[in-house]
């Protein structure tokens, strides 16, 4: 059985707050998505949070009506409550991969992790990025369709279909979990040459 992880992106005040449609699609999957968490917790799965944290300076980061957003040590950098658990792992990054210039894959390694479930924000940004890192990288990804979400449905499924036709299983979150208890796991996309 392969051993997995779930790896959260955008579930913080700041980046879930940057505008209406973002912050609508997250409080109407709240109750799902936490619930989503806690079957992954309680079959014993870690979950880690990728949290974006900016610096002040940083000309690349976005900035929300001239303000950066996700300063570390304040509120709005925060992962949002409704999706943290005690046990949970936060993980810093400063970019939109998680993999990238972090120690997140050593310290997936380090638990054995070989299969990553993606969930949070924006399917199209930091889902889509960290995915093909983690491809890349030799993990096994799975992308639960209804746990992932963008302020456009439009940019939500143009990232599902490139995900599902290049590095990821994407499946509804039933779809996943069943997966996993009938399975052990997900299976292994392959690498398609023209």
């Amino acid at each position: 059985m392969s051993k997995i992880a779930v790896i959260t992106s955008g579930l913080q005040y700041d980046i879930v707050g940057k505008n209406p449609e973002r912050t609508a699609a997250i409080a109407a999957a709240t109750p799902h998505l936490s619930g989503f968490l806690s079957a992954m917790r309680r079959r014993g799965h870690p979950v880690f949070h990728l949290q974006l944290i900016n610096e002040p300076d940083d000309p690349l980061a976005e900035r929300y009506d001239g303000r950066v957003p996700a300063l570390r040590g304040t509120p709005g950098a925060e992962v949002v409550r409704e999706f943290l658990d005690s046990d949970d792992v936060v993980q810093e990054r400063s970019k939109d991969s998680g993999f990238y210039e972090t120690d997140l894959h050593d310290r997936l390694q380090a638990l054995g992790v070989e299969t990553l479930i993606l969930v949070g924000l924006q399917t199209q940004i930091c889902i889509q990025t960290t995915a093909a890192d983690a491809f890349f990288r030799g993990y096994i990804v799975g992308v639960p369709s209804d746990c992932v979400f963008s302020a456009f449905e439009s940019d939500r499924q143009r990232a599902l279909e490139w995900l599902a036709g290049y590095c990821a299983t994407v499946a509804s979150s039933e779809e996943i979990l069943l997966m996993i208890d009938g399975n052990g796991g997900l299976p292994r996309k392959e690498t398609k040459t023209p």
